[in-house]
């Protein structure tokens, strides 16, 4: 038989705990700490820093992809004491394309969709960090580690190069020109892969979309070019450049940096068109930019 308790006796047992919950009181490092934070972070997780093994073998694969050919080069022009290189700084990048779509194709939706997947975006904007923070953090941390997969061969061809005793000035200029050359591929590949990795949660959609579009664009591109050479309409080469991101960094060097074009019969662009070509990258670049601040403004909502 249960046994009530009176009223008074329940009373006594109520109590009320002080948990201890204290204002902060350390130093608020702000919106500019939690920029560098994000970048920071992002950049590692790029290449795999910070978490699994798993995570780290493609990116570091393709890594390793990207250097060798450099090294095996640079041991060629050594032993046959060579007085040039085999390859162009400019030229390196083109070469390589598809190690560089891979590449970005694997972490720019690594780098997005988890947050979208996830619904984390949200909470970083109730934190001092704003949509602009964001953005800024992600597309500079996908476009340095570009720059890293696509500039540290070209450090391996000026060190070799150097040991080989070829002409210091006109490697130099080369060497500087590439890396001008792939700092602008870095930023136009990083926002072209963000664009596409951030309207899906689907990490894998992502993957796949970033691969057909720059596969799908270069091969279109390539093709109708070759057509043109061969109907000898070699005007039309030019512009036709400006239908893929890959053969529109080509233009742009070919223009204003001296490159040798990889267009059939070396048909590059005039400097007439390379500014046409420059203008199409940065307004692309702006674009993504654009676009991408749409997005997380929706997301974040």
């Amino acid at each position: 038989m249960a046994v009530e308790q009176s009223p008074a006796r329940t009373g006594e047992q109520t109590r009320i705990h002080n948990i201890g919950y204290r204002n902060y009181d350390g130093p608020r490092l702000g919106r500019a700490y939690a920029r560098r934070s994000l970048y920071s972070q992002s950049l590692r997780g790029a290449y795999g820093l910070g978490r699994s093994v798993k995570s780290k073998v493609l990116p570091m694969l393709l890594f390793v992809v990207m250097c060798v050919p450099a090294a095996i080069m640079v041991a060629v022009a050594v032993a046959t004491k060579a007085k040039d290189l085999p390859v162009d700084y400019t030229q390196y990048a083109i070469f390589l394309q598809a190690v560089i779509g891979l590449y970005v194709a694997s972490q720019a939706p690594q780098s997005v969709s988890r947050d979208l997947r996830f619904k984390t975006v949200p909470l970083y904007f109730s934190r001092p960090i704003e949509t602009a923070d964001y953005v800024r953090a992600k597309y500079a941390s996908l476009a340095s580690a570009m720059f890293i997969l696509t500039a540290a061969p070209l450090v391996v061809l000026y060190v070799g190069a150097l040991l080989a005793k070829l002409d210091f000035a006109d490697q130099t200029k080369g060497f500087a020109q590439g890396l001008l050359s792939v700092a602008l591929l870095s930023l136009l590949f990083a926002g072209i892969g963000l664009v596409i990795s951030a309207v899906t949660p689907r990490r894998g959609f992502g993957i796949a979309a970033v691969i057909a579009t720059l596969t799908i664009s270069y091969g279109a591109v390539s093709t109708v070019q070759a057509i043109a050479f061969d109907q000898n309409s070699t005007d039309a080469i030019a512009w036709l450049g400006l239908f893929s991101p890959i053969t529109l960094i080509d233009g742009v060097q070919t223009a204003f940096l001296g490159a040798t074009s990889s267009f059939p019969g070396e048909v590059g662009p005039s400097s007439g068109e390379g500014v046409v070509y420059l203008l199409v990258v940065l307004g692309l670049i702006a674009g993504c930019y654009g676009l991408l601040m749409r997005r997380y403004r929706k997301v974040g909502l």
